[in-house]
């Protein structure tokens, strides 16, 4: 057997079409296409990456609140002292991840304009040019 016959798709068949894809679906060569000078894909890229390092930002505050929370449980002497500490977290919890809600949704809205300005100014453009 040579290697193409026992290489297979993804989907975990080795059935190509004429259209060059596993089972109709045309076959697209991704590596070919040079996202580096393409203004749309260096904002989308950057506004990712700026969403990505608040999520790690919002998830190591929340193990820091977490672990500081149970090092105040252990200290408790009490069951009344526990639930103490355990409202006020929560509360500080919920007014926590509201901040934190709306700092990423604010980035996710400014990620949306910010990629999609570009792309609604090239069609309407392009809209004018075939008028």
């Amino acid at each position: 057997m040579s290697e193409s016959e026992t290489k297979s798709e993804p989907n975990g068949t080795n059935e190509t079409s004429a259209l060059g894809g596993s089972l109709g679906t045309p076959w697209f060569d991704f590596a070919k296409l040079d996202f580096s000078r393409n203004p749309f894909a260096e904002m989308a890229a950057r506004g990712v990456t700026d969403y990505g390092l608040k999520l790690l930002e919002v998830s190591s505050a929340n193990a820091a609140s977490a672990i500081d929370f149970l090092s105040h449980v252990l200290e408790c002497r009490s069951v009344s002292d526990v639930v103490a500490i355990s409202a006020t977290e929560a509360r500080r919890a919920v007014e926590s991840a509201a901040a934190r809600n709306r700092e990423l949704f604010g980035l996710a809205q400014r990620l949306a304009s910010h990629t999609g300005e570009p792309i609604r100014n090239h069609l309407v453009n392009a809209v004018r040019q075939a008028s």
